[in-house]
Parts: structure tokens; C-alpha cells; sequence
């Protein structure tokens, strides 16, 4: 466990904030000031952290003062010592004697050091401010840097804001990083120079600096309580909905709920190299198909739960004709999405007042590799999953093999279920969605689910011989039993279950073919 000892002239916030923390396992060992009324002795005191004030004489050289402070903590043990706000340059006779001394400026060095960097900062104009975390040499905010974090000037700005934005925005997060490096054993300090041990550029780096532009402010939030924007990433090269023209004019904006569920529609049409529509509601699919013309293929999709898909978002991954139109305005929706219109299926989609058209352009290759999901105090950061099986993928488990047909729905039926919430489970035939159950806490809820879709809400088809997909294995045979007195005939799942002898007996009892994927496809957000 590395042991710190700080050394501050005032209210010792970092010192205050890396002690909370942690970082790393390093702890605050003692709290040297040279200020007998310095509140972070006091809060040292209240905190049980042994405290030393060492004051510096009058007359007194820097050589002398800092002697007598490595005198006070002489009795204590201590790996790296920490400055925060210690308005003493410190000189050799101390730094020669004492392990690494960090400090951390509220600025980007080598920018703007000294005692008023905020001032300079905005005397400058410069519209990205932050902090460094950098080991203390006789040079004034010079030593060689540990780490960096940035935040924004905005135009209103004074020094009291970015003062503030500086410590919580970006000490709070360097100064406990930087520790905890130390604490794990990856830095190395060698004359002008730090490295750290993995700190490299890699898909999941050590450490993330994301920046992106507000596009709009949204009328609000999931709630009409809550305050929305939507932002963008300039960067991104792939089709998105962030940005994308909307066509008919005096339609009003896209809300929150627009947004996300119009993403998740785009993602589901991404899939497909066919013509192909799906139809999103609340980020699941009420229904997807493929087919010969954009238009049979919406109307499979609409199909599968025109109940469900009332006030839903279409997806299209052709450019919208005047047929596949006339198919849309047909019921209500919220939001086109295409890769282009003709002046045709424009002419029929405007009429309606507040149909959203939105023209993501060109939709050409999956750029983005990751994707992010912000929780209350971090971030998720995970691979984005544009994994799907093929046919060599797909491993026959059970003494009934799938037709060929099975095995062109399988593939069909996995790629739309990637974008079902988990549990997920999917009915299809042929490259069309039948029932989907989704987002239900137990899978055998999520096969009776999709039954009952279609059986009840199913346009023209329906159970009978279709293919079950599943985003992850039957812990029980239970699944592939109710599945079966729905119809189902062929079943495609990851398998790994430590019962999966017998779903697989389960299903050879009822001659169903199953193959198994090897890979799950959870989506839990």
C-alpha cells in the first residue's frame, strides 16, 4: 500500500479528495502545512490523520524550512508526496530527500503557469482549459508531467468559474489517477520524463477524452419533466440520425424518445444487404423482414404486430419509393428513416403534418467499433457487437437436422435478434419476424411472450413451423417445450448450458432441429 504524505498552505481540497478516494489503495499518511490556521489541519484532525505545521520564519532561508519539515516527518512512513495548493517553490535540500513530490496546476502546462493561470487563461482567449498533474522540480510548474484532464472556457466564463470547473472537472479526476499509477506501480520517473506502464493507445485505453458539439436542445427529456439535448460527434463516418436533414419542414423536432429509437431502428437495417424495413417501438423491434422490393418487406415487417407498431419508427435501408409510402402513411408513425426518397414517396410522406423524414444519406459501412452507455458517476464502454453466425458457425446438436430454409431463417432471425432487450427471444419464417418477446426477466416469459404475439397480434402468419431464436441458452428444457406447443420446428441458440443434454433430448422428443451458436447475443439497454 503506497503512503502519502500532502503538504498544503490551505483548505487542501485534492489532499481532502484523494484521501476519500483512495485511489489505488494509497492512503493519506500525514498532512504537513506551513500555515498553523490552515483548515486542512483541522479537517486532518477531525479525520484522525496525524498533522505537522511547520512554519517558516521570518528571516528563514527555503534550505532551512525545508529541513526542519523533513525533520517533522522524519517519524512517518511515506512512498510519494503530494502538494496541493503549498505556495512554497520548493528547492533540492527537500525535493534530493524526499520520494517523488507531485503537484497539480490548474492549467494545461506548459501553458499559462504560475500564481493566476486563470487569468491568463482567459486574457488568452483559449476556449479549452484544464489541469496537470506533473513531478515537482526547482523550475516553477515545470517538472515532467504525470497526466492531464481538460475542460471547456465558455464564453461567459470568469477566473471563479473556471476555477471551480478546473478542481471538480479536472483535479478531482487527474490528481486521483496519477495516485493511483503510483499506488499500482506504473510509473516510472527517469530525469525530464514519466511513463506509465499501459498507458498506450488500444481500443479500451487507459484513459478517454471525449468531446462532442450540442446539435440541438430537444423539447425534452424520456419525461416531460426532464431536460434533454442531443449531442454530435463530427468524426463519425457512418449514417446516423444525429444530423440527418429532416425533410419535411414544419414538423416538429425530434424528441429524446425520436432519437433513441430511431438509432435503434437504423442499427436493425444495418444488418441486412436485401431490401430491408424494420419497425421500432421503445427500442425493440415490433417487427423486420427482408424481401424482394422494399415495400413487401415493410409490409412482413408491419405485419409481424401492427398493434405494437402503432406511433413506432420505420427503417428502411433502400431509398423510400412512392409504394413503400403509401404502405407507411397507411397507419400512424412517428419517424421515417432512409437512405434517400423519391420525389414520389416525398410528395405522400409530407402530407402527413407530423411524420418526421429523416434522409441519413448513404448508409455504406459500420464505422463505429464502440459503443457507450453513461451510468450515474461512470461509463460502460464495450465492443460494439456486429458479430453474426454464418453457416460454418452454426453446430447441429440434435438428431433432427435443419432444412435449408431453417438454416436461411436462423441467420436471418439472429441478426434481428441482436437488437431485441434481453431475455430476447424470436419468431421467424422465412426472412420475416413472426412474435417477438423481449426484455422479459425469464426466458421462458420471453418464449410465451412472442407466442402469444402470433398467435393474437400477427397480420396473415403465424408459429406454425417457424424457427425460434434465442440471445442466450435455455438454462431448462421448459423454453424449448412451450416453444414447440407454439409450433416452433427449428431452433437457434448459443448453448453452454450445464443443461444442455437435455434441451437438446427435449427437442429430439419433439423432432425439432436445434443448432447452437457458440456466442450469445444479450442487449440489455
Amino acid at each position: 500500500m503506497v503512503t502519502i504524505a500532502g503538504l498544503a498552505s490551505n483548505r487542501g481540497r485534492n489532499l481532502r479528495n484523494v484521501a476519500d478516494r483512495a485511489p489505488g489503495g494509497a492512503e493519506l499518511g500525514v498532512v504537513v502545512s506551513n500555515r498553523a490556521d490552515a483548515p486542512v489541519v483541522d479537517w486532518a484532525d477531525e479525520h484522525g490523520i496525524p498533522s505537522e505545521v511547520v512554519e517558516r520564519g521570518d528571516d528563514e532561508s527555503r534550505e532551512s524550512h525545508e529541513e526542519r519539515i523533513l525533520d517533522a516527518l522524519a517519524d512517518y512512513d511515506f512512498d510519494i508526496v503530494c502538494l496541493d495548493g503549498y505556495m512554497r517553490v520548493l528547492t533540492s535540500t527537500f525535493l534530493d530527500a524526499a520520494p517523488t513530490t507531485l503537484n497539480v496546476h490548474p492549467s494545461l502546462l506548459p501553458a499559462f503557469p504560475g500564481m493566476d493561470a486563470h487569468e491568463q487563461v482567459l486574457d488568452a482567449g483559449v476556449k479549452t482549459t484544464g489541469c496537470t498533474v506533473h513531478v515537482v522540480n526547482e523550475e516553477v510548474d515545470a517538472g515532467p508531467i504525470v497526466t492531464q484532464e481538460a475542460v471547456p472556457v465558455y464564453t461567459d466564463d470568469d477566473a471563479d468559474d473556471l476555477k471551480s470547473r478546473v478542481l471538480y472537472d479536472a483535479e478531482f479526476k487527474a490528481y486521483p489517477r496519477a495516485v493511483r499509477w503510483f499506488a499500482e506501480g506504473r510509473v516510472t520517473v527517469e530525469d525530464d520524463s514519466v511513463t506509465v506502464e499501459g498507458d498506450v493507445d488500444a481500443g479500451l485505453p487507459e484513459r478517454r477524452v471525449t468531446s462532442e458539439d450540442r446539435y440541438d436542445e430537444l423539447r425534452y427529456g424520456e419525461n416531460p419533466h426532464q431536460d434533454a439535448a442531443v449531442y454530435v460527434d463530427e468524426t463519425c463516418d457512418e449514417a446516423s440520425v444525429v444530423g440527418a436533414p429532416q425533410l419535411n419542414e414544419g414538423a416538429k423536432g425530434l424528441s429524446y424518445n425520436n432519437y433513441n429509437d430511431a438509432d435503434g431502428a437504423l442499427n436493425i437495417i444495418k444488418e441486412f444487404d436485401e431490401p430491408a424495413a424494420a419497425v421500432i417501438k421503445h427500442t425493440n423491434p415490433a417487427g423486420c423482414a427482408t424481401a424482394d422490393t422494399l415495400a413487401e418487406a415493410y409490409a412482413d415487417a408491419l405485419a409481424t404486430d401492427p398493434m405494437s407498431a402503432f406511433g413506432g419508427i420505420v427503417a428502411l435501408n433502400r431509398e423510400c419509393d412512392a409504394e413503400t409510402a403509401e404502405l407507411i402513411v397507411d397507419s400512424f408513425k412517428e419517424v421515417v428513416v432512409a437512405p434517400g426518397y423519391t420525389d414520389d414517396a416525398l410528395d405522400v410522406l409530407t402530407e402527413k403534418k407530423n411524420l418526421r423524414v429523416l434522409d441519413v444519406g448513404e448508409l455504406g459501412e459500420r464505422t463505429e467499433t464502440y459503443t457507450e452507455k453513461a451510468l450515474v458517476g461512470g461509463r460502460l464502454v464495450q465492443e460494439r457487437d456486429l458479430w453474426t453466425p454464418t453457416l460454418d458457425d452454426l453446430e447441429v446438436v440434435t438428431e433432427t437436422e435443419p432444412t435449408d430454409e431453417q438454416l436461411e431463417t436462423m441467420l436471418f432471425a439472429w441478426k434481428v435478434l441482436k437488437h431485441v432487450k434481453s431475455n430476447g427471444i424470436l419468431f421467424a419464417k422465412g426472412t420475416e419476424t413472426v412474435g417477438v418477446g423481449m426484455g422479459q426477466v425469464s426466458r421462458v416469459d420471453a418464449v410465451e411472450l412472442a407466442a402469444m404475439k402470433a398467435e393474437e397480434h400477427a397480420e396473415g402468419k403465424d408459429a406454425q413451423g417457424a424457427v425460434m431464436a434465442s440471445d442466450a441458452f435455455f438454462p431448462f428444457p421448459d423454453g424449448v417445450e412451450k416453444a414447440a406447443d407454439a409450433g416452433i420446428e427449428a431452433v437457434i441458440q448459443p448453448g453452454g448450458s450445464v443443461n444442455d443434454e437435455e434441451v437438446i433430448e427435449a427437442c429430439d422428443e419433439r423432432g425439432i432441429a436445434m443448432v447452437f451458436t457458440g456466442q450469445r447475443c444479450f442487449r440489455h439497454d
